[in-house]
């Protein structure tokens, strides 16, 4: 079993709720435009992060993150991109790899909406975990928290900070 710390765009931000939030955590997930090395090392230092980068991120972040992360977690398969739709509007870059051999969790960023949705045609479960940075027109910072266990995601949380 695993608790994972969920975030997105945070466009170099750095608050140090993150790591209040994220102490119950054993990884950190973060799905692009993490803006900036300092931002992702301290996450890095504080928990094993996995993470993608995004549209806004530079060359030094593109070096240490991938665009399309795929692994397993707890025995349940994982795609993470930060450009990737969602259910019924899948993005090009990945509506392929979905279709043909679905994860159990499709996760993404980039719009800066809150989306927990269930794909019942893929049989997916697509989150989207908003934006915790200040870059953007979202009024609400959001965070997500959940547990992986044997195949499954449970418990999961949204955390709200408020701008």
């Amino acid at each position: 079993m695993k608790r994972i710390g969920l975030l997105s765009d945070t466009h170099s931000w750095w608050d140090d709720r993150y790591l209040q939030y994220f102490e119950q955590c054993d990884e950190i997930w973060h799905a692009g435009d993490i803006g900036s090395v300092d931002v992702a090392m301290r996450l890095q230092e504080f928990r094993p992060l996995r993470a993608v980068c995004g549209n806004c991120d530079g060359g030094d972040l593109r070096l240490l993150f991938p665009t399309i992360l795929r692994w397993r977690c707890e025995g349940a398969d994982v795609l993470m991109t930060h450009i990737g739709g969602y259910p019924g509007h899948y993005d090009a870059s990945v509506r392929q790899q979905l279709y043909q051999r679905p994860p159990r969790l499709f996760i993404s960023g980039h719009s800066h909406i809150l989306k927990v949705q269930f794909d019942q045609r893929l049989q997916l479960l697509h989150i989207n975990p908003g934006a915790a940075g200040l870059q953007g027109w979202h009024t609400i910072r959001t965070l997500v928290r959940l547990t992986a266990d044997e195949g499954q995601f449970r418990d999961l949380e949204v955390i709200e900070i408020p701008r």
